[in-house]
C-alpha cells in the first residue's frame, strides 16, 4: 500500500506475529494468515485512501523484511522511495471503491482457523503475542460463549444472564438512539463512561447511530485518556467505498481491541467511540 512506503529502509521491531486474524468482513471467524508480522507503530494513516481514519495495523510479510541484530550498525540514508505507478493504480479498484490489506483480508487469509485447533495457542505463546496466562482466559472465554450459544435454546432459567457473551454487554432497548456532541479535539482528555450508562445509549442491536459497542470496548470502561482523532471517513471494508460519517467518530490513544476475548487476534483494531459514551475530564483532575 502506498501508506507503508514512508516505513521503507527504517528500522523497527516486530510488535506482533500476524499468524491469526479476526474477520470483521464475514464476522464471527479466525483466519489464518501466513509469513506476516505487525511492526511496532506501523499503522495506515489513510493518505492514499481518501483520509481513511481507521488507523489499521498493517501487515508486513516476511519477504519485505530484513532482520538485523542491535549491534549492526545503520547502512547509509535512502532517499524516500517513489510512489510507484502499479501501487497507486491498485489502491483503487473501482470508481470511487479503494482496495486495502483489510479490504482484501478474504484473499489473503482464505483459510479459517477453528477455535478447536490447538496450534494456534501454541504459536501464541512461543511467539510472544501473549503469556500463558492470557491464552488460558482466551480459551475459557470462548469456551464460555459457545456455551452461551447452546443455552439460547434452553429454557430461560438454565441461561447464564441471558446467554450473552463474556463481557456482558446486552443489547438496548431505545428504538432511536440519543446523539451527543462534545467537539472533543485531539490530545484532550476524557473518560469512558461506565458500561450501564453506555449500554443505556444503545438499540436492540447494541448499536448507537449504527456504530457498535462491543464487549473488547467494555473491558475499557471507567478507563482515563486522550483523544487521538476525529474520524469524518473511513473505508468499508466490505465494498471499499468511503464512507462518510454523519458525526465523527472518536479514536483513543492506546485503546485497542487487545483481543481478550477474540482468542487472541493481534490485529489490534481502534474502536471507533460516540461522543456521548465518553466525558471531558480536567487536566487538574487528573493530576490529583
Amino acid at each position: 500500500m502506498p501508506e507503508m512506503l514512508q516505513y521503507c529502509g527504517r528500522r523497527m521491531t516486530v510488535h506482533k506475529v500476524a499468524h491469526k486474524l479476526c474477520d470483521t468482513i464475514e464476522k464471527g471467524r479466525m483466519r489464518r494468515m501466513e509469513h506476516a508480522v505487525h511492526l511496532t507503530g506501523a499503522r495506515c494513516d489513510g493518505g492514499a485512501h481518501g483520509g481513511c481514519g481507521t488507523a489499521c495495523s498493517l501487515y508486513w510479510k516476511h519477504a519485505w523484511l530484513k532482520k538485523v541484530t542491535p549491534g549492526e550498525p545503520l547502512g547509509e540514508a535512502r532517499p524516500a522511495p517513489k510512489l510507484l505507478p502499479l501501487l497507486d493504480a491498485n489502491t483503487l479498484k473501482a470508481p470511487e471503491r479503494f482496495a486495502c490489506q483489510a479490504t482484501e483480508l478474504l484473499r489473503a487469509a482464505p483459510t479459517c482457523v477453528r477455535f478447536s485447533e490447538i496450534g494456534q495457542y501454541v504459536t501464541d505463546v512461543k511467539s510472544g503475542n501473549a503469556g500463558i496466562a492470557a491464552t488460558a482466559r482466551s480459551i475459557l472465554v470462548g469456551l464460555f460463549n459457545h456455551w452461551q450459544r447452546l443455552s439460547r435454546k434452553l429454557p430461560g432459567f438454565l441461561r447464564i444472564k441471558g446467554g450473552i457473551n463474556w463481557g456482558f454487554v446486552p443489547a438496548g432497548t431505545l428504538r432511536r438512539t440519543p446523539k451527543g456532541e462534545l467537539d472533543l479535539k485531539p490530545g484532550e482528555l476524557v473518560r469512558i463512561r461506565p458500561k450501564a450508562e453506555i449500554i443505556a445509549t444503545l438499540d436492540a442491536n447494541r448499536n448507537n447511530r449504527g456504530l457498535g459497542f462491543e464487549e473488547e470496548m467494555a473491558r475499557h470502561c471507567g478507563k482515563v485518556t486522550r483523544v487521538r482523532s476525529r474520524v469524518d471517513v473511513c473505508v468499508d471494508e466490505r465494498t471499499g467505498e468511503l464512507l462518510t460519517m454523519k458525526s465523527p467518530c472518536i479514536t483513543l490513544e492506546d485503546i485497542v481491541c487487545a483481543g481478550a476475548y477474540m482468542v487472541n487476534c493481534p490485529r489490534e483494531f481502534v474502536p471507533f467511540w460516540r461522543e456521548i459514551w465518553l466525558e471531558r475530564v480536567n487536566e487538574s483532575e487528573n493530576h490529583q
